[in-house]
């Protein structure tokens, strides 16, 4: 009975959170839908500072549960950026929750609403989700031959003509970090071994194509280029040996109680823009990351491990930032469920909004427009009211010490 109780509070850690975060997505949706459509007349620029906001309103809440709800503690080490700056965000992957982490850092510099992803393809297909974040700005990318360059260069070219703020971030690995999958890690190092690079432990070889187009789209826009390294603590077994990092669900369940992430500022002159160059220069960036990690996991001195070299800032978040957020948001869902109208509105937000973000993909491509008087708004109006809506650096030179490491 008693460890029957114990395993249904430790579940529902993770199931009102996550509750939470997808039950105010219709209200959201709804929200941002209606601010698509009054601005469907106004200049672009009124849309995208609204729906930043509205983007930040949400993500803030977002952290709420992840930061202040956890109870996590951020530790911050390198360069500490306080300022908004157009930025493409590069850092090694091996969560569902890597996405956050580029949350945490966004807050801190005032610039969340300003976050926008490289994802990967399948993820358009998220309910409600997918077709909001390409209408954000994100980009949908395919992998090897699939990679289609010209969709992307043309949405960062219409951002970058309307003057929108960038915080843009890629994955340069483009697959999960997993110390389980050795089959995945092997066919990485084979692959570097064979390009001549240097084998890598603790991160994948990166693939190039997605940071060279975009820093060549964005190179003249840009202020700088984040290299950041992340660790979870907490993902290390009896053996000593590395293991899977956390999921979002047992983040949530407060299984990881610290967050280690190494920043590198980098100016963009120092960036080599012709592509070969470039390859070379993102797989350096990836040893930096790597000896990191390997001090992190690996170091013989316990004194050492658990932590990157170098002094740390332990960086709390306001909940002034987080809560009104979350009590906005939750207060105004729990006040349309309470009517039969606002239950039924809510109801057809779900299956209008799924459907149609479903058909928009195939119909537009992935390629979205960034004139706010066209998307998959009409479209949502549509079938919620039965009316057709109207408005259809050198790597040597990066600034930091490419890690003095025993």
């Amino acid at each position: 009975m008693l460890l029957s109780l114990v395993l249904h509070m430790y579940s529902m850690c993770c199931v009102l959170p996550a509750a939470v975060l997808l039950g105010t997505a219709p209200t959201y949706v709804l929200a941002w839908g209606a601010w698509r459509l009054l601005s469907a007349f106004l200049p672009s620029r009124f849309y995208q500072a609204v729906d930043d906001r509205l983007y930040c309103i949400y993500q803030s809440m977002v952290l709420f549960f992840f930061e202040n709800y956890t109870g996590v503690q951020i530790l911050l080490y390198g360069d500490l950026p306080k300022n908004k700056e157009n930025i493409i965000y590069l850092a090694n992957h091996q969560s569902t929750v890597d996405w956050i982490v580029a949350d945490i850092l966004a807050i801190r510099q005032n610039a969340l609403g300003h976050v926008r992803y490289v994802l990967k393809d399948g993820l358009k297909w998220l309910p409600l989700y997918g077709c909001y974040f390409s209408q954000h700005g994100g980009i949908y990318v395919k992998r090897s031959a699939k990679f289609n360059e010209k969709e992307m260069r043309k949405k960062l070219q219409s951002y970058i003509n309307a003057g929108t703020p960038m915080y843009l971030v890629i994955f340069p690995e483009g697959t999960r970090y997993n110390p389980e999958l050795t089959k995945v890690i092997s066919a990485s190092q084979t692959f570097a071994a064979q390009e001549g690079l240097p084998v890598l432990k603790h991160v994948l070889t990166p693939r190039i194509k997605a940071t060279h187009v975009a820093f060549e789209s964005m190179k003249n826009y840009l202020d700088a280029i984040y290299d950041v390294t992340v660790a979870f603590e907490g993902t290390v077994d009896d053996k000593g040996q590395r293991k899977e990092a956390p999921s979002m669900a047992e983040f949530l369940c407060k299984e990881c109680p610290k967050i280690h992430i190494h920043i590198d500022r980098i100016d963009k002159k120092d960036v080599p823009e012709e592509q070969v160059y470039m390859k070379r220069w993102l797989h350096e960036r990836f040893e930096i990351k790597d000896k990191l990690l390997i001090e992190f996991y690996d170091s013989l001195d316990p004194e050492r491990r658990n932590k990157f070299p170098g002094e740390s800032v332990n960086s709390k978040l306001s909940l002034k930032k987080t809560l009104p957020s979350f009590l906005i948001l939750s207060g105004l869902t729990a006040g349309m469920l309470m009517t039969e109208a606002g239950r039924k509105l809510y109801v057809k937000t779900w299956i209008y909004g799924t459907l149609i973000g479903c058909l928009w993909f195939p119909l537009y491509s992935s390629s979205f427009p960034l004139d706010h008087r066209q998307g998959c708004c009409s479209g949502l109006a549509q079938g919620l009211t039965g009316k057709r809506c109207v408005a259809s650096q050198r790597w040597s030179r990066c600034g930091v010490d490419p890690v003095k490491l025993s």
